[in-house]
């Protein structure tokens, strides 16, 4: 029996701890699939490519090996904002949705989370999570990780880079960041990663007991 958790959500909302939280809790893989669309982006930089050729861009997602994947290299802010460029095109997508499906379906579940898992990767998920918290506490959030990883950051250029992909995620003609319909709303922005993952746990649970 296969289960899949599909969990979308917003930059720094939680939805990637969650994510990892779950995975390790009931033993299944897990796709942070917004590091996909950051390899494809990291790799055309790597070479001197131009990242506006949406064919080259798609041939470099149809090679890219999802094993692969550095979270600690593809964080970086210059590749995010390459993978801002790639992610709007269609070509790119359906090439990386089409894997994302495949790592879903590879073995008895998964869990992935991004901002179209639960809307376009995996529709039929067996649970769907959309995971928030308001610009604000995302913006500490974000503050706090640069710092705390020995960075500088500025509090008003992170805040606003958050609203800028967030209208970029938003409003985007192909698969924008949006809850699914059957999806449960978290709002992680009084909650601790504990509460968060708890709550998270709870509705998963409930899922699992009803399949």
């Amino acid at each position: 029996m296969t289960f899949i958790i599909a969990i979308d959500g917003p930059a720094a909302s939680g939805k990637g701890t969650l994510a990892r939280r779950l995975a390790e809790h009931f033993n299944l893989p897990h796709l942070d699939t917004g590091l996909t669309y950051r390899a494809v982006g990291h790799a055309l930089m790597q070479v001197g490519l131009p990242l506006d050729d949406e064919e080259l861009a798609a041939e470099v997602a149809a090679n890219l090996d999802l094993g692969a994947l550095d979270k600690t290299v593809l964080s970086a802010h210059d590749i995010g904002e390459a993978a801002s460029k790639v992610a709007v095109m269609s070509k790119v997508r359906a090439v990386l949705v089409e894997a994302q499906r495949k790592f879903a379906a590879s073995g008895s579940g998964a869990v992935l989370d991004g901002r179209d898992i639960a809307t376009v990767v995996c529709p039929n998920a067996d649970i769907k999570l959309f995971v928030t918290a308001s610009t604000s506490v995302r913006a500490h959030r974000r503050f706090d990780e640069i710092v705390n990883k020995g960075g500088v950051a500025d509090m008003g250029e992170i805040s606003a880079d958050i609203q800028r992909r967030d209208e970029r995620d938003s409003a985007r003609a192909d698969s924008p960041l949006r809850q699914a319909p059957d999806a449960h709303l978290i709002d992680t922005s009084k909650m601790d990663i504990e509460t968060a993952f708890r709550t998270a746990l709870a509705l998963v649970e409930q899922a699992k007991a009803a399949k």
